[in-house]
């Protein structure tokens, strides 16, 4: 099986299908997708200000003082 999370790969090999889906693994499996999911997004929110009239605005008056 091969599990790609954002610029990570790792090919992980599973003796029985218990061992991959643990209680324990699956948890740290889907924190560290929602964190690298919540990191994309706030990097969105944060392009996204960057690139608004207000942010500009706000540029250009901080310049002028």
């Amino acid at each position: 099986m091969e599990v790609i999370v954002n610029e990570i790969t790792s090919r992980v090999r599973a003796l029985d299908s218990d061992s991959v889906l643990a209680p324990q693994t699956l948890s740290g499996i889907v924190r560290a997708v929602m964190q690298a999911i919540e990191a994309r997004e706030e990097h969105g929110r944060r392009v996204r200000e960057e690139h608004t009239l207000d942010n500009y605005q706000r540029y250009r008056a901080r310049r002028r003082t």
